[in-house]
């Protein structure tokens, strides 16, 4: 199977047909500074009532790509990957140039079952799926209780914190590693290396933001980044050829034997699998639930019936995931000419899904920017795709929040977000990196 990042291409300049609807003026999605303040939801208000396929222009060269933002128009994409590529230039808004970034991080980010069209993206969903099942999960369930009851005791006594250090980054990471069966010794080091690619992300982000002058301490990082990077990787290529070899009842054994076409992936793909793991395991469940904290003191009175109402707990978990939409976007390349809400889209341009703006659709979403834990559609978001592609994950992350939001709310009534935010100038995932919370104990 040939490697997707020798093979990915960028979208071509368009737009190839007329545009049905009007530019929207000052857009500038590709700018991370433009989601340092959160999503732009005034912005996809206009796009979703205006120009619901609308170009958008790219400097530097880049060919533009169409922006979607209503529900039914993100579905109709996602649902037709015969005609909407994930594998022709990847998932990202851009496909890099041959030569920048981190090479080894470049290449794991393509090579890797999300990337993938069919059938070989069936194939592998096929072999990760026994690790998301009912009964699976259930027994999932109970560890992760007792891994957020250690959570809120450790908060206890501390009046306020930074809930991002404290809780929401530590719960997903514990939960990947159960899933993956990762031994509790070499745990620590998951920690370690989510640290360096977080920081490294935060770097990379602010110097998109303003220069950062060359120092001795940046040096010194990016030799550490590097060395670490180079770690995590050497380590899942291990644990992996060590499941091959000898089968576990776990996610790292699935993904070590999953075959395509009748053979073994190659150590570029499984190095390609790691990382998809370890990211998306872990990015979009720990926004997610700081996100829902903001939000419930945004909305008070949303937060006491959800105390009092411990029933609502799994639609309240879809209602913040609505919310929030965690990933910003997913890129797709049209395969051939195609139509979406009656403008024409010509081979080979970039179609990028917006899941904030279609998760906040009124067409759907009745009062769609009130948080509503009883909602009787929350369900209905497609936060996590739809489709073939949809996550086999989003399970997973209900279950985190049903039961971070159980716990938290029992032990710290009156806990709520300070006012204190940080979040990353990404435009991929909405990356909060800091939230204050406080509580009597």
């Amino acid at each position: 199977m040939e490697l997707i990042s020798q093979t990915a291409v960028e979208g071509v300049p368009g737009p190839g047909y007329p545009e049905a609807y009007p530019r929207v003026d000052g857009l500038a999605f590709n700018d991370v500074v433009t989601f340092v303040a959160g999503q732009p939801y005034e912005a996809f208000r206009r796009l979703r009532a205006t120009s619901p396929v609308c170009w958008h222009p790219e400097s530097n060269g880049l060919p533009g790509f169409w922006v979607v933002t209503r529900h039914a128009d993100v579905m109709r994409v996602n649902g037709d990957p015969q005609t909407f590529s994930s594998q022709r230039g990847g998932i990202l808004m851009n496909t890099p140039a041959p030569g920048t970034g981190h090479v080894l991080l470049g290449r794991a980010s393509f090579d890797t079952m999300i990337n993938m069209d069919a059938p070989h993206h069936l194939q592998l969903r096929r072999e990760h799926m026994p690790f998301f099942t009912p009964g699976y999960l259930n027994q999932l369930k109970s560890k992760i209780s007792l891994e957020v009851e250690r959570l809120v005791s450790g908060m206890a006594g501390k009046g306020e914190c930074d809930l991002v250090d404290a809780f929401s980054s530590r719960l997903p990471l514990f939960t990947l590693c159960e899933i993956l069966g990762v031994p509790e010794a070499d745990r620590p080091r998951f920690l370690e290396w989510m640290h360096y690619l977080e920081l490294a992300q935060n770097l990379a982000a602010d110097q998109a933001v303003q220069q950062v002058a060359p120092s001795l301490e940046l040096m010194q990082f990016v030799s550490d980044f590097n060395t670490n990077v180079a770690e995590m990787f050497d380590y899942g290529r291990f644990m992996l050829h060590k499941r091959r070899a000898d089968p576990q009842n776990d996610l790292m054994t699935a993904i070590a034997r999953a075959q395509v076409d009748g053979q073994f992936l190659s150590d570029e793909y499984l190095d390609g699998s790691w990382l998809l793991i370890v990211f998306a395991g872990n990015d979009t469940t720990r926004n997610t639930l700081s996100g829902a904290m903001k939000l419930l003191t945004e909305f008070p009175d949303q937060k006491a019936l959800l105390a009092s109402r411990a029933d609502l707990l799994p639609n309240a978990a879809n209602e913040f995931i609505r919310m929030v939409s965690p990933v910003i976007y997913m890129r797709r390349t049209a395969l051939s000419d195609a139509e979406v809400a009656g403008q024409k889209i010509a081979a080979g341009e970039k179609v990028i899904m917006y899941y904030g703006a279609a998760n906040r659709d009124p067409d759907v979403f009745a009062d769609p920017d009130r948080l509503d834990i009883a909602r009787s559609n929350a369900d209905k978001h497609i936060a996590f795709g739809y489709g073939p592609h949809v996550c086999l994950g989003k399970r997973v992350a209900q279950i985190q929040l049903e039961e971070a939001y159980r716990q938290l709310l029992a032990r710290f009534p009156d806990i709520e977000w300070n006012g204190d935010i940080d979040i990353a100038p990404n435009n991929f995932v909405h990356a909060i990196r800091r939230l204050g919370v406080r509580f009597s104990s």
